[in-house]
């Protein structure tokens, strides 16, 4: 079993480097800046016997996570670590500008030089997890909680995915595009056909969605519609074909590209941008399966969606099922300080920063 199945059953505290598998060369300061590690040098020499205290914090309101990573990060490089105090909040936590979310306390030479490489860390997965977390509830502005399926794996380094499928989780996304975005949770990537799937096929959304059916029977069968540029057809065709079985359509049609549906119906045209994924595409697709009985047949949409578009489209109650989102996810919007505030207990800091003590911190064993 995972450590993170562990640890949402309450069995485990936090995840260790079982799960993230640092590379080696962190210890050797591969990924410190030079100046960290030119001044682990000078203070091993001329101060060995100091001992600082170093705070993080950030400037949003904001999803916390990468802590557990940090500290077993912490645990795995830092010379003497357990000679080292660790506080800290927990991933997943509600966090506040400028509130302090892990001290470390211990001789600098031990772990100074991971200070930049704990700033990005956190950063990187807070930002995640803050994005798909306002993604999340962007999608119940109607009341109704929608699933967002995280779709990250092509817009970012493939070596992130692990990471930012974990921050995602912890976001609040449960569906993730890739195996790799679910290995740090245990579970597996979701998903159906690419339009490459349908160009085997030339263009035959329902060969395709047949050849799928019978290659992954028990699979839900989620049929990707816009291919064609004709969404409301291709998808009255599947839904002909499997009836009942059917259990989705995707729609990601390009934001260069207008539907069919407004060349047949041109006195539309005019009073809203037709382009892409759009609501009135969407209303008329729903009211286009519902003629025919396909009321079970639920909506999915992808395409250029974050947490404002989705918020907009709740709003006027669009009728989507389910969010597809990918680039919007992976901004790094949030960047985490370290700073030393306190040498041998007393307030030692750059002009502008103290020690800030939070109440909501955890000692770390």
């Amino acid at each position: 079993m995972k450590e993170l199945d562990l640890k949402m059953q309450g069995k485990l505290k936090r995840l260790t480097n079982k799960t993230f598998k640092f590379d080696e060369r962190v210890g050797d300061g591969w990924f410190s800046a030079v100046y960290f590690l030119k001044t682990k040098e000078i203070a091993k020499s001329f101060i060995p016997d100091n001992r600082v205290t170093m705070q993080f914090f950030q400037k949003e309101h904001a999803v916390l996570c990468g802590t557990d990573e940090v500290i077993a990060l912490i645990k795995t490089f830092a010379t003497d670590p357990e000679d080292l105090e660790i506080h800290s909040l927990e991933d997943g936590d509600k966090i506040g500008p400028y509130e302090t979310v892990l001290t470390i306390e211990g001789s600098y030479q031990s772990f100074g030089f991971l200070e930049g490489v704990i700033d990005g860390i956190l950063g990187r997965r807070t930002s995640v997890a803050t994005n798909v977390y306002n993604v999340v509830k962007a999608a119940k502005t109607s009341g109704k909680e929608k699933p967002i399926i995280f779709m990250g794996d092509r817009d970012d380094h493939f070596t992130q995915q692990s990471g930012d499928g974990y921050a995602a989780y912890i976001g609040g996304s449960k569906a993730q595009a890739t195996h790799a975005m679910n290995e740090w949770w245990g579970k597996k990537g979701m998903g159906t056909m690419p339009h490459a799937l349908i160009q085997l096929f030339r263009g035959d959304v329902v060969k395709a969605t047949q050849a799928y059916h019978e290659t992954y029977p028990d699979d839900d069968i989620m049929a990707l519609v816009d291919y064609n540029n004709d969404v409301i057809n291709d998808s009255l065709k599947v839904a002909r074909e499997f009836g009942d079985k059917l259990n989705a359509v995707r729609i990601d049609t390009s934001k260069t590209l207008v539907d069919q549906y407004f060349f047949r119906n041109p006195e539309m045209m005019g009073r809203f941008d037709p382009r892409g994924v759009n609501p009135q595409l969407l209303f008329a697709l729903r009211e286009a399966l519902d003629a025919e009985g396909f009321y079970h047949v639920k909506i999915v949409a992808s395409g250029g969606f974050d947490a404002k578009r989705i918020e907009e489209y709740e709003r006027i109650g669009v009728p989507i099922d389910m969010y597809g989102v990918g680039s919007s996810l992976l901004k790094i919007n949030i960047g985490f300080t370290g700073d030393n505030v306190l040498l041998n207990g007393e307030h030692e800091a750059k002009t502008g920063r103290n020690f800030q003590p939070n109440p909501r911190l955890e000692r770390v064993d």
